[in-house]
């Protein structure tokens, strides 16, 4: 049985706290539990965060954009590739022997899909009437023959193709076999040393003699003069004819134009939505090199392992990564308000109202008598410092002062000049989009059908924040275009004078901030001047919210 794998993830437009706390409790779970705990971001890190990371020497998480069950969280069928030189026969066989109705046919050299063929396929072929050229025009490979017949090769070169002539089974007498039988041909004839003599004189392409296990040899030496292919087979004539055509190449039958396959990474709900509409029961499953890996059929689909994920620093379904609703979530570590997530069994989640999610995950550590090395301590007082803005959050809690405290003097560093390094790399917004800045910490609310965002963009100086003033103003109606919102608020904090100048955008944006924050704090440049308000959660969503609540 494969090991357990599980990802532990942070919020959309990850900070600091998300990207650090999902590094340290995978490293928590991977000491204490069984299976394999992977850190993962939901977005682009921020450049603050980027500093973090970097100066503790942890690696960046990969970045999942969606936890939706994927083709490669499924159980696929390793149905074996065959070459498309396969008789109808051996197909069939093998289809039958794997209780399978589909064969992928793959290239041996390259492992590229090149077609497939289906039990039906193979039916239809049996039940077609062909003409007598049609083994021809197949190419078969006398390989194939002999396979098919159970015979014998007893003269020419089985790797050879029969290509030119037709199927004659030669039943008449001598006069008429010499009308029939031309130049190339693939006569079927039984155990007359006479009659084999004279359809060699015709110069055939192969000749099969029937319900025998060797030739007189008079006829193999003459067969061999003209390089006509000489089999034995113990089936007799009638049998012969009707098995001969199975010998031909599935190449012949199979479907290699629009084919539908599916990639490992495709999503089972998108999958779903294609496969009902098209008749057949399996699916190949190719790389991005068309590589063939596997296949599934509508059964698999129902027997799809979820993504199982650990949620940390969030617990809003509107936060969550994509494809949410299709993962097992494990459990939840978090200090924000309770949210809109649901789980479909009881899980373990941890909320404290604390500054930061990383101080619960120190505790954590602290209570399973794991040890924090130097590397994790410096994650995890970064998270703590980010959030809490130095300790000078509201937010912050005398258990954070603590915890930051006790991990300094794990990471061996000053707390003052971490925060002002950190603070100073993400307030760096001269190599930034607007879109990179707006985005680096957003997160997006629903109240009373009312979708609303607010992003935060700290610096360490006003004049930081003015260089940016404009750009920002300038971009908030294409937010509120593409995110599908009713308003949004940019929270422009000034670290070091602890306070926040309010941007804001949409219906009723302008008496809704009012409303929560009163008329005094307009600035003359429509925005709400907040002294003292620097922290999202504690300070600026409750007011907004109790606003619209009353609406």
């Amino acid at each position: 049985m494969s090991e357990k794998k599980v990802w532990i993830i942070g919020h959309k437009n990850p900070d600091t706290d998300s990207v650090c706390a999902a590094i340290a409790y995978a490293n928590l779970k991977n000491a204490t539990e069984e299976g394999e705990f992977i850190p993962k971001k939901a977005g682009d890190i921020n450049s603050e965060t980027a500093y973090v990371l970097k100066r503790f020497g942890a690696e960046v998480p990969e970045t999942v954009s969606d936890v939706g069950t994927q083709i490669k969280d499924i159980e696929l069928r390793h149905t074996q590739g065959v070459s498309d030189h396969y008789s109808l026969k051996k197909a069939w066989e093998l289809m039958r022997t794997e209780d399978v109705v589909t064969l992928p046919i793959v290239n041996p050299i390259s492992g590229m899909l090149d077609g497939v063929i289906v039990n039906g396929d193979i039916a239809y072929s049996y039940m077609d009437v062909y003409d007598n050229r049609e083994l021809g025009r197949a190419r078969t490979q006398y390989k194939n023959i002999i396979e098919t017949l159970s015979g014998k090769l007893l003269a020419g070169n089985e790797h050879g193709y029969f290509v030119k002539g037709k199927v004659v089974v030669a039943s008449g007498n001598s006069e008429m076999m010499k009308k029939e039988i031309e130049a190339d041909d693939l006569v079927i004839l039984g155990n007359i040393v006479e009659r084999q003599l004279l359809a060699l004189d015709e110069n055939p392409s192969c000749l099969i003699i029937t319900g025998v296990k060797d030739a007189d040899p008079e006829v193999v030496s003459r067969a061999q003069k003209i390089q006509c292919v000489l089999i034995a087979t113990e089936y007799d004539s009638f049998t012969t004819a009707r098995l001969i055509n199975q010998s031909m190449p599935i190449k012949h039958f199979m479907t290699r134009k629009n084919l539908v396959t599916f990639d490992p990474d495709d999503y089972v709900d998108d999958v779903r939505e294609v496969v009902a509409k098209i008749r057949h029961r399996d699916f190949p499953v190719v790389d991005d090199d068309r590589k063939y890996i596997g296949m599934f059929s509508r059964r698999n689909l129902l027997k799809m392992q979820k993504k199982q994920v650990i949620l940390v620093d969030h617990n809003e379904k509107t936060q969550a990564v994509d494809g949410i609703d299709e993962a097992e979530i494990l459990e939840i570590i978090d200090h924000h308000k309770i949210g809109s997530l649901e789980t479909i069994s009881p899980i373990y989640f941890r909320n404290q109202p604390l500054g930061c999610s990383s101080t619960i995950i120190y505790q954590m550590y602290r209570e399973k008598g794991v040890e924090v090395t130097p590397k994790i301590a410096g994650l995890l007082l970064s998270a703590i410092l980010s959030d809490t803005l130095m300790f000078r959050s509201p937010t912050c809690t005398e258990v954070d002062r603590i915890v930051g405290q006790e991990l300094a003097i794990i990471a061996g560093v000053d707390c003052e000049e971490l925060a002002t390094a950190m603070f100073e790399a993400g307030s760096n917004f001269g190599e930034k989009t607007v879109d990179e800045i707006i985005y680096q910490d957003f997160k997006i609310f629903h109240v009373n059908e009312v979708n609303f965002a607010v992003a935060q963009v700290s610096a360490v100086s006003k004049k930081q924040l003015d260089s940016i003033f404009d750009k920002l103003k300038d971009y908030l109606p294409q937010v509120l275009l593409e995110k599908g919102l009713d308003m949004i608020a940019v929270m422009l904090t000034n670290i070091i004078e602890q306070s926040t100048e309010l941007l804001y955008e949409g219906k009723d944006a302008g008496d809704v901030i009012t409303d929560a924050f009163g008329e005094d704090k307009l600035t003359d440049r429509a925005t709400v001047l907040l002294p003292g308000v620097v922290s999202r959660k504690k300070q600026l969503i409750p007011p907004i919210m109790e606003v619209l609540n009353d609406k």
